[in-house]
């Protein structure tokens, strides 16, 4: 079975979603009631592994996707 970082993907997957959506970083945070800075953080990927499943949940519900799709690799990217 091949190794895969989880939070690599749904570092990946928020941004990805996010952009799509038109969202800033800002704006996923107020309707996520997270501050701009953790959302920024969440994104990067040089910050600590230090979500929640609560909050890629809650992030899910503010992009209106499936939280699954925040788990979902891709190898095309």
């Amino acid at each position: 079975m091949e190794y895969v970082d989880i939070y690599s993907v749904i570092r990946h997957n928020i941004k990805k979603y996010r952009q799509e959506k038109g969202l800033t970083q800002a704006k996923l945070a107020e309707l996520t009631d997270l501050s701009h800075d953790y959302i920024r953080q969440i994104e990067s990927e040089k910050v600590a592994n230090t979500f929640s499943v609560q909050t890629v949940y809650d992030i899910a519900v503010a992009l209106e996707i499936d939280v699954g799709l925040l788990f979902k690799t891709d190898s095309k990217e």
